[in-house]
C-alpha cells in the first residue's frame, strides 16, 4: 500500500524535527538551567510555545502520556527557566546537534532551500483547533537555515499530531487505548510505551478489557478486523486531516521538499541519534 503524500513527508520531515528530543544537547542544556532530568526536559521544551501552563493542558494536548508524568515535570519546570528561555535553549540545543553531525553543512544551497520550502509549507499548514501547531507556528521565525527548517518540520509535525489526537478522541480511543491499539497494530511494544508513556500494568490491562469489550481485540490481545478498521480509519483520518495544507503547498514543491530533506533524515536515522524502536511510531524505508 503506498502512503499518502501527508504520510510520506511525515515520515521523512520528523527525524529532522525529532533531534531536539534524542540528541543530548538538549538535555545538557536544560541541566544548565535547573530542570531535572531528560522528561522534565521534554515536557517543558514541547510545552514551552504554549507559555507557563498547568499539567492538566499538557496532558490533554500531548494526549497519551499518563497524567502522573506529565505533572511530575509540570509546572516544577517553570520554577526553574521560563517558557521564553526553554523556547531560545531548545534553539540552541538544535544548532550544536545538527553542526555535529559528520559533513555538517548549515548554509549549503539545499539546507537553504529546503529551509525556503519547509517554511513555506509550514505557514500554509492548518492551526485552527490544533493548540499546539498554533502555538509554535506564532513564535518568531530564526535566522540561520537550519533552524528555520527544524522549526517548519516542528510546526508541521505538531499541526500532524493536533489533528491525530482529534482523530483518536473521534474513534472513541482513551490515551491508553490509543496505544494499546497502535502496538497491536505492529508499533512499537507495550515495554516501549510504557517506559515512555508509564501506563502501569493493570492501566494497559484495564484498556485491554475495554477494547475486548467492544470487539476490537480478541482475548489474546489481537486486533480484530473491527480493531484493525478501526486503527486504519485512525490513521487515515490523520492524513486527510494533514492533507490540507500539502495541497496548497501542492505536488511541484513536495517532491522538492521530500528530494532536499530525505538524504538529511536518512543519515540521521542512520546514525542512531534517533532509534529506529521509538514512541513516536516513525520508521524509516
Amino acid at each position: 500500500m503506498t502512503d499518502s503524500r501527508a504520510r510520506r513527508l511525515w515520515k521523512v520531515l520528523e527525524p529532522y524535527h525529532a533531534i531536539t528530543y534524542f540528541a543530548p544537547d538538549t538535555r545538557k542544556a536544560t541541566d544548565a538551567l535547573g530542570l531535572r532530568g531528560g522528561w522534565m526536559s521534554y515536557f517543558a521544551c514541547r510545552a514551552a510555545p504554549l507559555g507557563a501552563v498547568g499539567p492538566e493542558l499538557v496532558t490533554a494536548v500531548f494526549y497519551n502520556f499518563h497524567p502522573s508524568m506529565v505533572a511530575r515535570a509540570i509546572p516544577d519546570a517553570w520554577n526553574f527557566a521560563t517558557p521564553a528561555q526553554l523556547l531560545t535553549t531548545r534553539l540552541q540545543a538544535v544548532d550544536s546537534a545538527v553542526r555535529r553531525f559528520p559533513n555538517a553543512d548549515t548554509t549549503s544551497t539545499p539546507v537553504r532551500r529546503a529551509a525556503e520550502l519547509a517554511r513555506k509549507a509550514a505557514e500554509l499548514a492548518p492551526t485552527a483547533g490544533r493548540p499546539l501547531a498554533a502555538a509554535n507556528a506564532a513564535l518568531d521565525w530564526p535566522d540561520e537555515p537550519h533552524l528555520v527548517l527544524w522549526q517548519a518540520t516542528t510546526i508541521l509535525r505538531e499541526s500532524r499530531g493536533d489533528g491525530h489526537v482529534s482523530a483518536l478522541v473521534g474513534a472513541g480511543l482513551s490515551p491508553c487505548e490509543a496505544i494499546v491499539t497502535l502496538s497491536a497494530a505492529g508499533g512499537p511494544s507495550k515495554e516501549v510505551f510504557q517506559l515512555n508513556r508509564r501506563w502501569s500494568d493493570d492501566e494497559w490491562a484495564t484498556a485491554e478489557d475495554d477494547l475486548k469489550a467492544r470487539g476490537l481485540l480478541t482475548a489474546d490481545g489481537v486486533l480484530t478486523d473491527a480493531g484493525h478498521a478501526l486503527r486504519q480509519s485512525v490513521e487515515d483520518t490523520t492524513d486527510r486531516l494533514a492533507e490540507q495544507g500539502w495541497t496548497a503547498f501542492g505536488d511541484e514543491n513536495a517532491e522538492e521538499l521530500d528530494r532536499l530533506v530525505r538524504p538529511i533524515s536518512g543519515a540521521i536515522m542512520a546514525s542512531g541519534a534517533v532509534p529506529d524502536d521509538n514512541p513516536m511510531a516513525m520508521r524509516w524505508d
